[in-house]
């Protein structure tokens, strides 16, 4: 808020990140200006992060200052060039700031691609665009009146970081959350619910899968009676999990699937709280965005059938640009090459008879056995059923001249891959998919890579599999764990 007061560009990362993630993005945008933790608390730890601003402020020329905010405070500054501490520099700036009149495209923030393919793009959001669209997602489709409370748990390298702040413009006061998830329990983050009085609590698929596992049941160990909404992020949301809220955390809340991205810092797809909500389903698309679904051919599919999902107009939170493309090659190539004049966005989508619709997957993780294209989502959704199974990652590996299904199993506590266990994945996916989807390869894996906002790094494991090199593994939340893909005989 306060750069936008004066015109200046905000742009954000997570303090987890190495030195080499935060420079891959900061190094490509030049800041003057860094403002940084000493550290941060996960999960009963504490992580010192001085040493990494020390390399990072000196792969950072451009810097002028540092500002340190004191969250551990059990060192000296020494070592970190230009940095004084946050209340030294509060001091300093203390008077009031003349708010500037700006166009309406001015640039307001830059957000960075996951990168897991290579170095992150930068995308330049708009300062109109984004309160537009922020304003109608959040008055319109998630229900925020005046003197609510809206919580969304995210970390500062996320978009869902600057969704969050724009709540604020409708009059709402939100609430962050540092630390983990789980930590101290599985249902901490519910104790913020009525601790708070919070209306809307957002959170990601994966935490309410993770919930659902567990058996937790917080409907019955706290009072949710100020919950109106719960929105859900990072991948889809499965039939079980939208069940799961409904039976074990609230009867009567708005369960609102969303979809959108990092490269519009909103949302194509999203709740509506004036409709009913299907199991597996998001609900419509969002007000103003000219969203259908492609199929090869650059034309709409009917309803049920599956294909991209695409924009066919302008939208107020298009991205100006990407950073450092100056002939919009870039951009074109990332958003119009399909089809032109149409942006792609990437995601396999299925409109529903109910006008919704229902996510399968990123666009380019599609598998296509025999030329068969099947959504990788299809396949988690099956898996969802089975106890056993914590996680799993599912990718396409090139064999003899045709393309395998491979799959990658994370195991319960005590659970071991038998050829029963394996004969129990493989039927449940033909019975719920087809026996297009059903794996040729079934392999256990300790853990699976995921971005650090959670989304599941489907690309970096097959580019592990491939035998290509990942790049940018900073993006990645777990990089150690992309080594138990690698070199299998199994895949040879």
């Amino acid at each position: 808020m306060a750069a936008a007061t004066i015109g200046a560009v905000y742009t954000s990362t997570s303090p987890d990140f190495g030195t080499s993630g935060v420079l891959d993005r900061f190094g490509q945008v030049a800041p003057k200006l860094l403002v940084a933790a000493d550290g941060y608390l996960y999960g009963g730890r504490t992580h010192d992060c001085l040493e990494r601003l020390r390399e990072i402020r000196a792969g950072l020329p451009s810097v002028r200052r540092v500002v340190v905010v004191p969250y551990l405070a059990d060192e000296p500054l020494s070592g970190v060039a230009d940095a004084v501490w946050w209340d030294d520099f509060a001091v300093a700036t203390a008077e009031a700031l003349p708010f500037r009149s700006l166009p309406f495209d001015a640039p307001l923030a830059i957000l960075y691609s996951s990168g897991t393919t290579g170095v992150p793009k930068c995308l330049i959001h708009r300062a109109g665009g984004l309160l537009l669209t922020h304003l109608k997602e959040h008055k319109l489709h998630c229900d925020i009146r005046p003197g609510d409370r809206v919580f969304y748990y995210t970390t500062t390298g996320w978009m869902m970081w600057n969704w969050l702040a724009g709540a604020l413009a409708s009059q709402a006061t939100i609430v962050v959350y540092d630390g983990s998830p789980v930590y101290p329990a599985e249902q901490s983050l519910f104790d913020l619910v009525d601790e708070f009085g919070i209306t809307l609590f957002g959170t990601s698929a994966k935490y309410l899968d993770t919930l659902r596992r567990a058996n937790i049941s917080p409907s019955t160990t706290h009072d949710l009676g100020t919950l109106r909404t719960i929105a859900s992020t990072g991948s889809p949301l499965t039939a079980e999990s939208f069940e799961y809220v409904y039976a074990a955390v609230a009867r009567d809340v708005h369960l609102a699937s969303i979809s959108g991205g990092t490269d519009i810092c909103g949302c194509f797809v999203i709740g509506d709280p004036t409709l009913p909500v299907y199991t597996g389903e998001i609900q419509g698309p969002a007000l103003g965005m000219a969203v259908e679904v492609f199929g090869d051919d650059g034309k709409s599919v009917e309803v049920d059938v599956t294909g991209e999902l695409v924009c066919t107009r302008p939208f107020p939170s298009m991205p100006l640009g990407l950073w450092g493309d100056d002939d919009r090659s870039k951009y074109d190539a990332a958003y119009f090459a399909d089809y032109p004049g149409v942006w792609r966005h990437g995601d396999w989508v299925t409109r529903t008879r109910h006008g919704g619709f229902v996510i399968s997957g990123r666009s380019d993780a599609t598998l296509n056995p025999g030329g068969v294209r099947i959504g990788t989502a299809e396949i988690y959704r099956q898996l969802d059923k089975l106890p056993e199974i914590v996680d799993s990652v599912v990718v396409g590996q090139h064999h003899r001249d045709d393309v395998r299904v491979v799959l990658f199993v994370k195991l319960a506590d005590g659970v071991v891959l038998s050829d029963e266990l394996v004969a129990t994945i493989k039927t449940t996916i033909r019975q719920g998919c087809s026996p297009r989807h059903v794996p040729t390869v079934i392999l256990s894996v300790p853990d699976v890579p995921r971005t650090r906002s959670g989304k599941l790094a489907e690309l970096a494991v097959r580019d592990v599999v491939e035998g290509r090199p990942v790049r940018n593994t900073e993006a990645l939340a777990n990089p150690e764990c992309l080594g138990d893909f690698a070199n299998r005989s199994e895949l040879t």
